[in-house]
């Protein structure tokens, strides 16, 4: 008997027609509609980090980018909302060059129960969460550096659309590694479970041709830049350590592959010499640079390459390592790390190495991601350079410079406001009270908004 084209269709897994369904399926919330113009009252706007702050100003908002800034109160032509800040310290988005979306963040103990109950669609949600809650903590632009690469995708063209609230994302994918190195899934799992982690581990390579393909392999399923463990890492379950893992020769095939196809290339990066072998073959950041010296210091400095500090991350994963929430092969690693990164994050500053905010959050958690400003200004950073770090400069280490980090004419309509002024004492970075992210508001706490309907 000849089946019904419906569940015909359906028994294919062939896409029904809307008008065929029998069940009436609820129409999708619209994405949320940016006024086509904005008129922000400033009472201090710092529009570009590293200049001073100018009083009263008035920054005009078309159609999701920064239209115009005026001096003064600008009276708004017709038909323009206005968002009073008059109160309030104005400053561009911040930018988290490292974080963690995909999965539990910043809580391993749930993350590991959950390992047996839990599959890639309860991770997505969990990225819309963390999305929202790094946007809501000010961060409306971050460099994703892990995650299952189709997923977070997803979440970023979701994002750039406007049907999910988030930061705009710049993504990784999944971290490329040799075969038992840091980014190696199947490290400390038994046979059956190893076993079905590898069949999908299309990020190990082995050789420098294996990791060409590994490099174009993460670009076809849509990263915008790559990453890769030069050395171990202190959360892998594995006993080898913090020491280089790839070869010069590896490393090398890497970047220059990324390059080739205009993608940029971070190197997860704690033992000095794979830090340095990573730098002389041109890679665009080291991230974590746990352990550096003099000649390390040289190269960056030689290269023009970035260093992503991610302060918080040694002192969050100690705090757990200690805790007995993780496996007891990384106690001794947070412990070493921990004690050399704040030393060696001084001298580079005081060196002049270029600095780009990053936190690593995923370790630590989403939301929590300015309390890495405290730790920056700790280390040597004035609070205006730990701002430009998380600006300007972050727009110009993911080579954005001329779309965000800073509020200018042209550029994305990502802007925050905090009460009180961050140049004097940073950590009122932790508390954003306005958040705008490509000209639609997203957070207002207690500010005053005025729409043309009202």
């Amino acid at each position: 008997m000849m089946m019904k084209p419906i569940l015909m269709a359906a028994a294919l897994g062939i896409a029904v027609p809307a008008i065929a369904q029998t069940a009436a399926t609820p129409p999708a919330p619209a994405p949320k509609l940016k006024p086509k113009l904005t008129y922000i009252h400033a009472g201090t706007l710092l529009d570009r980090p590293g200049q001073a702050p100018r009083r009263n100003a008035t920054i005009i908002v078309r159609d999701g980018r920064i239209a115009e800034i005026r001096d003064g109160f600008a009276a708004p032509e017709a038909g323009a909302a206005v968002i009073d800040l008059k109160d309030r310290f104005v400053l561009p988005g911040l930018i988290d060059m490292h974080v963690h979306l995909w999965g539990i963040g910043g809580d391993p103990m749930r993350a590991r129960l959950g390992r047996l109950n839990r599959d890639r669609f309860d991770d997505m949600v969990e990225a819309q969460k963390n999305a929202r809650a790094d946007l809501e903590a000010g961060f409306t632009t971050v460099r994703d550096l892990g995650g299952d690469p189709r997923g977070i995708r997803a979440l970023r063209d979701a994002i750039d659309s406007g049907a999910v609230e988030g930061p705009t994302i710049v993504n990784a994918g999944t971290m490329i590694s040799v075969t038992g190195g840091h980014g190696d899934g199947g490290n400390g799992l038994s046979e059956e479970f190893a076993d079905a982690v590898h069949a999908h581990e299309i990020n190990l390579c082995d050789g420098p041709d294996d990791c060409r393909r590994a490099v174009r392999a993460q670009i076809g399923l849509g990263a915008q830049v790559i990453k890769f463990a030069a050395t171990g890492g202190v959360l892998s379950n594995v006993a080898g350590g913090l020491g280089r893992q790839m070869t010069p020769e590896e490393m090398k095939a890497i970047i220059d592959t990324a390059h080739s196809f205009g993608r940029k290339v971070a190197a997860h990066s704690h033992a000095r010499e794979g830090t340095e072998a990573a730098l002389e073959a041109g890679v665009d950041t080291i991230d974590h640079g746990t352990f550096i010296s003099d000649s390390t210091i040289a190269l960056f400095k030689a290269k023009g390459a970035w260093l992503v500090p991610t302060m918080i991350a040694p002192v969050t994963a100690l705090a757990q390592a200690r805790a007995g929430v993780l496996p007891p092969a990384t106690i001794p690693k947070a412990e070493a790390a921990a004690a050399a990164a704040l030393e060696s994050h001084r001298r580079a500053i005081a060196a002049g190495v270029r600095i780009a905010f990053g936190t690593d959050t995923g370790v630590s958690r989403h939301g929590d991601n300015a309390q890495e400003f405290a730790l920056m200004v700790r280390a040597g950073m004035t609070p205006v350079a730990a701002i430009r770090a998380a600006t300007i400069d972050a727009a110009d280490a993911l080579g954005r410079k001329d779309q965000i980090g800073s509020i200018e004419p042209g550029k994305a309509a990502d802007i925050i406001a905090v009460a009180g002024d961050p140049t004097a004492d940073v950590t009122r970075l932790e508390k954003v009270d306005f958040v705008m992210h490509g000209g639609v508001t997203v957070k207002a706490g207690g500010v005053r908004q005025v729409f043309p309907a009202d």
